[in-house]
C-alpha cells in the first residue's frame, strides 16, 4: 500500500430514495496534498464526507485511504484517517485535554500515552495554555483548533474538515486555514477541505468541484479558471454551475 493514494474516490453514487446525492463522482488525493472539495449548500459534500469517513455505505462505488478499502477494511482505512465535522462536537463542560483524552481511549491509547499525545497536539496547537480550560470557555477560532488537534492525536496521514470555518469571524477562518496549511507543509498531511467560500482557494490549490452530485472539474484553481476562459476562481465556479443547471426546456417547463 506504500504508493497508494491518501485516498481514492472510485465511481461514487448515493441516494436517498429517489433523490440522488452523488453520481459517478470520481478522484483521487495523493499523500502530503491539500485539496478543496467546492460546492454550494446541497452540492452533495457532506454525502461524500459521510461515505469517506463510513457514516453511511455507499450504494455504488468504492473508496480507499491509503489502499485500504472503506467498506471492507474499515479498521485499517478509517485509523489512518482524522476527521472535523460541521457540527462542533466537543463536550464543553469537559475540559480541553479531557476532550482529546477521550477520543484517544476510543482509539485505543492508554491514559499515559493519551496525556503525552494530548500535550503535543495542543503544543501544535498554539493551545497549550488552554489545556486545562474548559471547552466552553474557548473562542470559535479556538474550539475549531481543539477539534484538530483532537483529529490529529492518533497521528493519521489524512484529515478531512467539513466546512471548518462556518460561523467563524474572517481572522478566525483565516487562522485555521493557515493553521491547517502549515501542517500539511511541515507534517506532510493530506487534507480534504471542504467549503462554499470561494475566498479559502489560492491559485495553486487543487480544486474539485461537485455541483447536484456530479464533479464539474478537477484541477487546480488556476487550470480551472484558464479552461473557463475567465479571471477568477469564482468566475470559473459560476460558470460551471451555471451551465450544469438545465434550461426550461430542457426541464420540460414551458
Amino acid at each position: 500500500m506504500t504508493d497508494a493514494p491518501a485516498l481514492s474516490v472510485t465511481k461514487l453514487s448515493h441516494a436517498y430514495g429517489a433523490r440522488k446525492a452523488l453520481d459517478d463522482v470520481s478522484f483521487s488525493l495523493e499523500r502530503g496534498s491539500f485539496a478543496v472539495l467546492l460546492g454550494l449548500n446541497g452540492a452533495g459534500k457532506s454525502t461524500l464526507f459521510s461515505l469517506v469517513t463510513g457514516l453511511y455505505s455507499a450504494g455504488f462505488g468504492r473508496v480507499d485511504i491509503f489502499g485500504f478499502d472503506v467498506a471492507k477494511q474499515p479498521g485499517e482505512a478509517l485509523r489512518r484517517l482524522g476527521v472535523v465535522f460541521q457540527a462542533r462536537t466537543l463536550d464543553l463542560e469537559l475540559s480541553v485535554t479531557q476532550n482529546l483524552l477521550y477520543h484517544a481511549a476510543l482509539h485505543g491509547i492508554g491514559p499515559l500515552e493519551g496525556k503525552r499525545l494530548a500535550r503535543e497536539s495542543l503544543e501544535r496547537a498554539g493551545l497549550a495554555d488552554r489545556a486545562s480550560d474548559k471547552a466552553r470557555d474557548l473562542s470559535g477560532g479556538q474550539m475549531r483548533r481543539v477539534e484538530i488537534a483532537r483529529a490529529l492525536l492518533h497521528a493519521p496521514k489524512l484529515l478531512l474538515l467539513d466546512e471548518p470555518t462556518v460561523g467563524l469571524d474572517i481572522k478566525a477562518r483565516a487562522d485555521i486555514l493557515a493553521h491547517v496549511r502549515e501542517l500539511v507543509r511541515r507534517e506532510g498531511l493530506a487534507v480534504l477541505w471542504t467549503t462554499h467560500l470561494i475566498d479559502e482557494i489560492e491559485p495553486g490549490d487543487r480544486v474539485i468541484v461537485l455541483h447536484r452530485g456530479k464533479m464539474l472539474a478537477n484541477g487546480t484553481a488556476a487550470e480551472i479558471v484558464r479552461a473557463q476562459g475567465v479571471a477568477t476562481i469564482g468566475e470559473a465556479f459560476e460558470g460551471l454551475t451555471a451551465e450544469a443547471i438545465p434550461s426550461p426546456r430542457a426541464r420540460g417547463e414551458g
